[in-house]
């Protein structure tokens, strides 16, 4: 989602300076600014009397504006907009300032000189911020969308049916169709991602579990940039250190990563915890894993009824994946799906351990030929649940081939919670940048598509 930013700043140097450093922002917009309060409460004005959407999402107000002072234009702005997102810009960022600046109504505040990294977490706070004003007023996107990518989280129904390897091929798939991919291990306590990736490295999760505002720098310091695309977060090694990460700081990282990748799989393991509940809740895919037997279909139904009542996920919103399925297995998809009241995915994956074993035992997944009919049924499910393009993209409508040769995927909707929310109300956020004054093409938002 792209960030508008409204700057409101009186000095033209300052302002320069300012509108430089909002371009380097990830998907930031930035307006021409408005040199002094009654320009910018003029603009607000103008923009919510046309349509609430096309108000920016923060504005940025300098400690020199005028000729109101800057504490009363945040109030005015804070009580008129309550949708629009204020960051004070100060040379003073002293409690005393900090605290007034709150009383008013300020979202946040960046201190002068500015520092990108601290303009960028104040800027996404307040972004997220807004976003979830409008979504609560029936205006914003579609929350599990946010402002970002996608979260699809991977649960077993019971340990060693595949958890591990299904999310770990869904996000090569993804990676492979291009798409800015996040793996993140969320088995708190045994995560295997990096032993499947022969990968070691001395960040975890867990790193990120006390921050309360996680900027880009913060997050790429934890995450391990793998030669196959992927952008690891790893659990800790020392397992116990898995306690550090519960469901707050799952939302604080769960949403810095979706700010800054297109789409996000974790895997949840096979554990209910707080951490791994969070992620459920928030992901726009969630994916159970079971293969064909009565214990582990079993466990598939205990986990879901687990899920509802915890008010975490619903049943009907779940999407199951049966692993390890032969013809002449007594227990097929559609009768798990009856039991467990999910909804079963098109393709089963086959049962061929054979095939994966020796990647598996030298630790290198990512290696797995393409002809593998367990790779090609992965790849396959990953379109099919609209991992390989994005879904607002018609080219959605039609994935990559799975390796292997075959038709295009089907791919679905954006996902189970579709049905909840209506769709994606976002629309289309192009527009003319005809002659609409200094806010450019944001004057028609909203109201396209």
């Amino acid at each position: 989602m792209t960030t508008r930013i409204l700057p409101a700043v009186g000095d033209p140097d300052a302002a320069r300076a300012i509108v430089t450093l909002i371009g380097q922002l990830p998907a930031a917009e930035p307006a021409v600014p408005v040199p002094d309060s009654t320009a910018l409460l003029d603009t607000l004005a103008r923009l919510a009397a046309e349509s609430l959407d096309d108000l920016p999402e923060v504005v940025l107000v300098h400690e020199r504006i005028g000729p109101v002072p800057a504490l009363e234009v945040i109030r005015e702005v804070a009580l008129r907009f309550p949708a629009v997102g204020v960051v004070l810009v100060s040379s003073d960022a002293g409690p005393g300032l900090f605290s007034a600046a709150m009383d008013s109504g300020a979202r946040g505040l960046v201190s002068l000189p500015l520092v990108y990294e601290e303009l960028a977490s104040r800027v996404q706070a307040a972004a997220q911020w807004s976003v979830g004003v409008r979504r609560h007023l029936g205006r914003g996107p579609d929350p599990r969308t946010g402002p970002g990518g996608r979260v699809v989280t991977v649960t077993g129904a019971k340990g060693g049916v595949g958890t591990t390897f299904t999310a770990v091929q869904f996000a090569l798939a993804a990676a492979a169709a291009g798409r800015r991919t996040a793996l993140v291990d969320m088995d708190l306590q045994a995560g295997d991602v990096g032993s499947y990736l022969d990968v070691q490295f001395r960040r975890s999760i867990a790193d990120l579990a006390g921050i309360q505002d996680i900027s880009p720098r913060v997050l790429q310091d934890a995450v391990y940039d793998d030669r196959t695309g992927l952008a690891l977060l790893l659990a800790p090694a020392d397992g116990e250190r898995g306690e550090e990460v519960d469901d707050r700081a799952t939302r604080h990282i769960v949403g810095a990563l979706r700010g800054r990748y297109e789409l996000v799989v974790i895997d949840c393991g096979t554990q209910v915890t707080g951490a791994n509940a969070a992620a459920v809740e928030m992901a726009d895919v969630a994916v159970l894993v079971t293969t064909p037997d009565v214990v582990a279909v079993r466990a598939a139904k205990r986990m879901v009824r687990m899920w509802e009542r915890l008010q975490v996920r619903k049943a009907e919103d779940t999407s199951m994946v049966v692993n390890r399925w032969t013809k002449h297995t007594e227990i097929q998809p559609a009768l798990i799906e009856k039991i467990t009241k999910t909804r079963a995915t098109r393709t089963p994956v086959p049962a061929a351990f054979k095939e994966l074993q020796a990647v598996v035992d030298a630790g290198r997944v990512q290696d797995l030929d393409n002809r593998s009919t367990v790779k090609q049924a992965l790849w396959t499910l990953a379109g099919e649940l609209g991992l390989l393009a994005p879904p607002q993209d018609p080219a959605a409508a039609a994935a990559p081939e799975p390796p292997g040769g075959g038709s295009a995927l089907a791919v679905r909707p954006s996902g189970p919670v579709a049905r909840l929310r209506g769709g994606d109300r976002g629309g289309n956020r192009g527009g003319d940048r005809g002659a609409l004054g200094p806010l450019g093409a944001w004057s028609r938002r909203g109201r396209e598509g």
